[in-house]
């Protein structure tokens, strides 16, 4: 189905985790709240209240390092099942209007109303009626975009955060991106940012004014889909929980692998990857698969089924080097080596803490810094030891 013809939603909920200490905390209310690990067991911040990040607090900064910024700031310990719940409540409004809800994270959910709108009324109705019930049943607000593709609808709820209400037509996406810092776009990052900052493209209209060829020198093989999102063009669809079984990487080799520390090295690779995108995710996992494929072609899988949910990369990477070391067989190369975590689930589910121990609590706020740094200089700026 033709982008134009479709009716996305992007619902957001705002400074979440804070927002929820506060719905359960009335004396909270406008105070400077931060969720996440104390300086004391170097935690970071998992959530931000509006009132501290004018004093540039933010997700993923150390809570060292936020105190410093707003020394009155109130620190609280995250409670994974409260917020699962509260999720669970604000996944059930949104699915009292279309069974096409795509949750990418605890907070943050795309709808495709399309086939809504002749029971619900046009999308924006749609989406004014949900920021309702959202604040009438859960005493929460949420920011909701409203537009004809999921880039766009999701760039909308972003605009006027928070409690924002933004609707972008596909008639008028350009100009609404034209003056858009290029960052905006999804895939550009620090590091691609600057690159094109060489090149004179520092806005989202500034990429329709270079030559194609210039910008393949810098963006390679993602220059074609870069173009078409900054003309707001974004065919993907809404695909429901169901859709997301899993999350991999995998690598063939250009030539077949014996050594077991070689392969080792790349697993740590592969595992860096797939630890990453759980995170961005929002999600956890209860299983870790190895695949391995020989020159033959045959190909084996294992799979360990975890204590606990995790996102920390240490765990995934732990258990996938045990089965690669221990229940794949040592007397062939590889060709291909491929990880994937499955069994996926929110955090809060299955578990009463948002994190299992003190052990994974600090693998994940590593983690949290490590994604971090880079996000803002590149994937080369940090790597684990094994991968280098």
């Amino acid at each position: 189905m033709s982008s134009e013809h479709r009716a996305i939603l992007h619902v957001d909920m705002d400074a979440f985790f804070a927002a929820v200490e506060v719905l359960d905390n009335p004396e909270l209310k406008g105070k400077p709240v931060i969720v996440g690990g104390t300086p004391e067991t170097r935690g970071v911040v998992a959530a931000a209240s509006y009132e501290v990040r004018r004093f540039g607090v933010h997700s993923a900064m150390s809570s060292y390092r936020a105190l410093k910024l707003c020394p009155h700031a109130v620190i609280i310990k995250p409670r994974g099942g409260r917020y699962g719940e509260v999720s669970r409540q604000v996944m059930e409004i949104l699915e009292r209007y279309t069974p096409l809800v795509e949750q990418i994270s605890i907070d943050e959910a795309f709808l495709d109303v399309t086939g809504s709108e002749h029971l619900f009324g046009p999308a924006p109705d749609i989406g004014r009626d949900i920021k309702r019930r959202i604040r009438e049943e859960l005493q929460l607000t949420a920011s909701v975009g409203v537009a004809p593709n999921k880039f766009l609808a999701k760039l909308a709820s972003d605009l006027e955060k928070p409690d924002g209400f933004v609707v972008i037509e596909q008639a008028n996406a350009a100009a609404v991106l034209a003056p858009l810092p290029v960052g905006k776009l999804w895939g550009v990052g620090k590091v691609t940012e600057r690159e094109l900052a060489d090149i004179g493209v520092h806005r989202v209209g500034d990429l329709l004014t270079r030559p194609r060829e210039k910008l393949k020198d810098c963006l390679g093989s993602y220059t074609d889909t870069l173009l078409e999102l900054a003309q707001g063009l974004d065919d993907r669809p809404v695909e429901t929980e169901d859709a997301q079984k899993s999350i991999g990487a995998e690598t063939t080799f250009p030539k077949d692998i014996a050594d077991r520390e070689v392969l080792r090295g790349w697993m740590c690779k592969l595992v860096e990857r797939v630890g990453r995108e759980l995170r961005e995710s929002g999600m956890r996992t209860r299983t870790v698969n190895i695949k391995a494929r020989f020159p033959d072609f045959t190909t084996i899988t294992r799979a360990q089924t975890l204590p606990a949910p995790t996102a920390a990369t240490k765990t995934i990477r732990e258990t996938a080097l045990e089965m690669l070391m221990e229940r794949v067989p040592k007397t062939k190369p590889l060709r291909l080596l491929g990880v994937s975590v499955s069994n996926l689930v929110m955090p809060g589910e299955g578990q009463l803490e948002l994190f299992p121990d003190e052990v994974e609590e600090k693998a994940e706020a590593l983690d949290h810094i490590v994604d971090e740094i880079q996000e803002r200089f590149g994937p080369d700026a940090l790597r684990s030891a094994g991968t280098v």
